[in-house]
């Protein structure tokens, strides 16, 4: 295990290979990233470490300010725990820095973040059902169609396809190629999509 980046989505592009292929690949701001807390084996039961995102200055409520006065590296908007080993927490120090400079092109990462949220959603839009008819007069469209069971008395099964908020579930997407590291702009450029809307917070981890 080792410890991964907060980032935000910028958007896609695409990019030719030296042999003229195009890959599309999205493109992340990763970090630079400060540790905030280190989780211990004794005291918390597991071994990680806290890692802070972007700075905030405005609304910060004490006990918040507190908890970020021990890194000493300033008051940050967005937290994320990363699990490392015992062996490995020794390696980050309270207050130190971790940038995209701790991946390198090539590699495999996985990257985690929320989808776009749809709000409430009927069942072709949530699961692709076909719907009805579309000609004239046909009074079944889009709806849901039946839902019994035939039976007296009558039931729903759980599980059973319904409408629903869709959207808005953390996702992971693993085995994501590195491209390109760009340490100048604080941005990894990684092969293929990850999850959720331009400007939205993802997770980078090896």
């Amino acid at each position: 295990m080792a410890a991964g980046l907060i980032g935000r989505k910028l958007g896609m592009t695409q990019i030719f290979k030296e042999d003229g292929v195009v890959v599309p690949v999205t493109v992340i701001e990763a970090g630079p990233c400060f540790v905030i807390q280190k989780k211990e084996t004794e005291k918390d039961g597991y071994t990680a470490i806290q890692v802070g995102f972007e700075k905030k200055e405005k609304n910060v409520k004490r006990p918040a300010a507190g908890h970020f006065k021990k890194a000493g590296c300033g008051v940050f908007g967005k937290l994320k725990e990363f699990r490392v080993t015992d062996a490995e927490l020794g390696n980050y120090e309270l207050g130190s820095e971790l940038n995209v400079t701790m991946f390198k092109a090539g590699e495999k990462v996985r990257v985690t973040g929320f989808t776009k949220g749809r709000g409430f959603a009927g069942v072709v839009k949530r699961w692709s059902f076909g719907g009805g008819r579309t000609t004239h007069g046909s009074k079944f469209h889009r709806k849901t169609g039946s839902v019994g069971q035939n039976v007296n008395p009558g039931k729903i099964w759980k599980g059973k396809h319904m409408p629903g908020r869709y959207g808005n579930e953390q996702v992971t997407v693993k085995n994501l190629e590195v491209v390109r590291v760009i340490p100048a702009d604080n941005t990894i450029v990684v092969k293929g999509a990850v999850p959720g809307s331009i400007g939205s917070i993802v997770y980078i981890k090896k």
